[in-house]
This record gives C-alpha cells, structure tokens and sequence, in this order.
C-alpha cells in the first residue's frame, strides 16, 4: 500500500452508509438490548448472531462495526475483532490457535504480560510455552516440536526493540503448519504489513497509537482468511466486547494515525541521534537507526518508524534513575506510551528474559516521543542526563 492510499484510506475506511447513515463520522450506538419487530425477524437474527445486524449489543453496533471494518481494510484481513485492551486481544489471538497439549513458541522479548499468560494461565490449561531468541529467523526450526501449534512474533520487541525476520520464521511455520501471531502494536498498520509477510493474526493495543490520546483502552485482531472464523468464535466465546464510545474514540484517533505517525517518526530520529552523541548513553536502541540490531530486516519490511525507543546508560543501577526522572519537565513516566505527549521509564529487562540473559553496564530507559516542541524535548533530556552524571559516579 502506497503512502497516499494509506492516507485516503485512513479517512474512507470504514465509513460505509450503512454505519454512518450520510454524516461523517457513524453515530456513538450505546445499547445492551436490541429489539425485534416480529417474531420472523427475531429467529432470522439468531440464526447468524455473527452477520452484521442488530442482535444483542455484546455482538456489536454500527460504532464497533465502522472500526472493525477500518482496521481490517488497513491491514488488508479477512476480518477483526476488537478487545478491552492490547492485552486481552494477544490472550485471545493466542488462545484462538491453542488446545491442551500444544506446544508454542514466544519471542523472548515479548510484552511481560503475554509471558505471565502463558507461564500462568496457558500452563493451567496444558499448554506450554518456550521463549525463543528474538534474533532468530529460519534457525527457529531447531526449536519446532511434533506439537508445536503456534508462534508469537513481537517486532520490534516493546522495551528493547530487536527487530524480528517475519518472512523467514513464516517459512518455517507454513513448511510445518503452525500459526503465527504477530504483535504489531509498535509498526501499527501504516508502517508493517504484517499479514502480507506472514502473520495470520495480527494484534494491536489500540490504546497505543491508533487511539493516539491517551484516553481509552482498546486492542484488535485482525486474522486471515484461514484464522478469522476461529478468532471471532473465540471472541464470543470469552464475552469479549468494547464500549461504543471506546470505539468511538478509536476511529477518532485512526483518521489522524497517518499525519501523527509523521510527526512522531521526524521528532524521534532526530532526538534518538542526538543521544547517540551523549556521553553518558551507551546505547540507542531504535531499528530505524543504522548499525543498530535487525536495522537491515526493518529497513526492507517496514515502511516507517515510530515514537517508541530505549536508551541504555554507561553506568549506575536502576535506583539511581531517580535523580534523571524524578523531575523532568516534559517526559512524564507511565506505562503506556502512542499518545501525543513525551514518557519515560526505568525498566530492567533481566528480570523477563530467559532465552539470553540480558548484560548492560547501566539502565535501560523506555523513551517515548510526543508531539511537543524538539528543543524543549532536547533540553529536558539534557538537563536529565546532567542531574544524574552530578550524582551518580561511574
């Protein structure tokens, strides 16, 4: 998809008359019971509660409708399905591809609450999980059991952003007839396509960067056409439903995903350079930055970069952050991150990492960019740096 379909068609998809009945954006459709005018109509509706009609307001109105659609058409899917949150869509897409006895594969640098599910909840019910070298492309083979059923892929990772060979592990899969899943929250729909290199879900935490405000908790999956009849039935299955006004908010926030996403980026590259220079930074962790690990994979899958990166320190331990953050101007911490201002936050990742053990002489950093002035961004983290190279000795 070229950058100016993607434009147009953050702002047509979606927007079909049925849902928005001739005005711009569909109307906020807040229910919970949905009326039959005959007895005909009633059993013509519970016949396929899937279809897409008035039928109970867990299965969903034109609001939720109109926000599937846009996202399913942007990441060119057979169908999606929205979620309370990023995390509960991950559990969902997962447990759509599961059954006792499975085995499946995580990447190592997946977001700490997929871990928990799988050490937790997944193991309850049979299933085990192995965490994988997220540097692994076809070498994953090696890993590959008799009943392995799935594959996670999180690209790039959300804390320490190594970037992962989608195409080569989906030669793997399909070779051996597993599923892939991949997170794609960080790339969004604009900047990786990832059904097209090989995903058969595709998950996003819709608070991060589609909602773009910081003011709604939202996730969605979109499935192929092998994997959508599976996903949507396990959906059902665990009640899942959004809000009206939640999707609402989304569908807001996607028409300005594209002009955001630009700003972002810009903002990003130049800040994330800058303190490449810094002394007291050991490290940028940011794809799009060359030399940095898997910046030749993100260079020929992904279309763009985004707001999210990590800084390593040269020296100091994870207490001594505190005289960093404890008063920044402008970068607030918080554990989210896509909306329009700037976060940051301390975070070891030692202690959720077992495939290869995590080494780093200092802190890692999660830096998120807002949409703020550059200068002031720059003047933050400077003075920041200062206050902890004053007290903090090597």
């Amino acid at each position: 998809m070229s950058e100016k379909q993607r434009d147009t068609k953050l702002v047509t998809a979606g927007r079909r008359k049925e849902w928005t009945h001739g005005i711009v954006n569909p109307p906020v459709y807040r229910a919970s019971t949905c009326l039959f005018d005959t007895y005909a109509e009633m059993r013509e509706r519970v016949k396929d509660p899937s279809a897409r009609h008035l039928f109970y307001g867990r299965k969903g109105t034109p609001t939720q409708w109109a926000l599937e659609d846009a996202i399913t058409e942007l990441e060119d899917g057979e169908g999606t399905m929205l979620f309370p949150s990023g995390v509960a869509a991950v559990n969902a897409a997962i447990l759509a591809c599961v059954k006792t006895g499975d085995h499946i594969l995580i990447t190592d640098s997946a977001y700490d609450p997929t871990r928990s599910f799988a050490n937790g909840f997944l193991k309850k019910m049979g299933v085990t999980a192995e965490f994988y070298d997220p540097s692994l492309g076809t070498n994953i083979e090696g890993l590959i059991k008799d009943n392995t059923a799935m594959i996670l892929v999180e690209s790039p990772g959300s804390l320490t952003f190594e970037v992962q060979d989608l195409p080569a592990i989906s030669e793997v899969a399909k070779r051996h007839k597993i599923l892939i899943v991949c997170d794609n929250t960080w790339g969004t729909p604009l900047y990786y396509p990832a059904l097209e290199l090989g995903a058969d879900i595709s998950v996003h935490a819709c608070t991060k960067y589609i909602g773009g405000h910081s003011d709604v908790m939202l996730g969605s999956a979109t499935a192929n056409a092998r994997m959508f009849k599976r996903l949507r039935q396990t959906a059902y299955s665990l009640g899942q439903t959004v809000s009206a006004d939640d999707a609402s908010l989304a569908l807001r926030g996607l028409r300005t995903l594209g002009v955001r996403l630009k700003q972002h980026e810009e903002s990003t590259l130049e800040i994330a350079k800058w303190l490449q220079d810094q002394p007291l930074v050991h490290e940028v962790r940011h794809p799009a930055l060359t030399g940095s690990q898997g910046h030749d994979i993100w260079r020929r899958d992904f279309t763009g970069s985004t707001g999210l990166f990590s800084i390593v320190l040269k020296h100091g331990d994870y207490p001594d952050t505190a005289h960093m953050v404890d008063e920044m101007k402008y970068f607030k911490m918080g554990f989210s991150w896509g909306g329009y201002e700037s976060l940051i936050l301390p975070s070891d990742p030692a202690s959720v990492r077992t495939a290869r053990k995590w080494q780093a002489p200092g802190p890692l950093l999660r830096v998120h960019i807002g949409l703020e002035n550059i200068s002031d961004l720059k003047a933050d983290l400077a003075a920041g740096l200062q206050r902890y190279s004053d007290n903090v000795a090597p």
